[in-house]
């Protein structure tokens, strides 16, 4: 399938590493000029490199802090003066969940509280209004939001919170920007395999006392195809909801973790 997307220019936030350069290779693949943006200068540039020589297609690496409004605003500004429009955003900038036991009830704080929030929704936000008057602008646009399956699960209350705030946001977007020509959705990723996930598995393997291959085995016992979804994976699926292909779909949520948990979500 020809996906259309030949031409197409986009930002990917997060994009200098994990899933976020994941997607940026999967849409340069496809013939879009990507603007990877991220905190570290060093990690941008290299990525940068890897994908345009990978690709053939025009990486542009852009230092963003997505928790300051004038950053995203500078950002978003150089991206589309580099490619001349803007077609697509896909918000993948956030600190990532996993890393540290979750906060009880007693342990939230302000200070463990506000950071995530105001990086994964109010920093997806900023970066839909600094990139939608450029999709109005043309009339057709996609804004892709990389959320994550605690949304549907509890046993993490920050984390669950900022992924429902995600899907939240994205349907009151979807619905303000859909007569625009511009589709907004939400992916929600499960355990996936990144430049993370080796040391993950180290660290249980130890913990567990057992190899880090019945590691893997049994944290891919946690979703229905019995294997741990790869960042490329995620990529295909946001490759299309980035495409015109995907008109069909839009203010929705698409569960991209290898059929996880039990839940019926209707």
């Amino acid at each position: 399938m020809d996906l259309e997307l030949s031409g197409k220019t986009a930002i990917v936030t997060g994009g200098s590493r994990g899933i976020g350069k994941a997607i940026a290779r999967e849409l340069a693949l496809e013939g879009v000029d990507v603007a990877i943006a991220a905190r570290t200068l060093d990690r941008l540039v290299a990525a940068a490199r890897e994908l345009s020589q990978e690709t053939g297609r025009r990486i542009v690496p852009i230092v963003v802090d997505t928790g300051d409004d004038g950053s995203v605003r500078d950002m978003v500004r150089a991206a589309a003066d580099a490619f001349g429009h803007l077609d697509i955003l896909v918000n993948c900038a956030a600190q990532p969940g996993g890393v540290a036991p979750p906060a009880s009830l007693s342990e939230i704080t302000v200070d463990n509280f506000w950071p995530e929030m105001n990086i994964k929704v109010m920093g997806y936000l900023r970066c839909a209004r600094e990139a939608a008057p450029y999709m109005i602008q043309q009339g057709w646009g996609r804004i892709i939001n990389i959320s994550g399956l605690a949304a549907r699960q509890s046993g993490n209350t920050i984390g669950s919170m900022r992924n429902v705030a995600v899907v939240a946001m994205t349907k009151n977007l979807a619905d303000e920007l859909g007569p625009h020509g511009i589709n907004v959705t939400v992916v929600h990723p499960g355990t996936t395999r990144t430049e993370r996930l080796s040391s993950t598995l180290e660290n249980q393997a130890r913990r567990l006392g057992i190899t880090q291959e019945e590691a893997e085995q049994r944290l891919a016992e946690n979703n229905s195809v019995r294997r741990i979804i790869d960042a490329r994976d995620i990529a295909y699926v946001v490759a299309f909801l980035a495409s015109p292909r995907s008109i069909a779909i839009n203010g929705d949520v698409i569960a991209a973790g290898g059929g996880a948990g039990r839940s019926i979500h209707y």
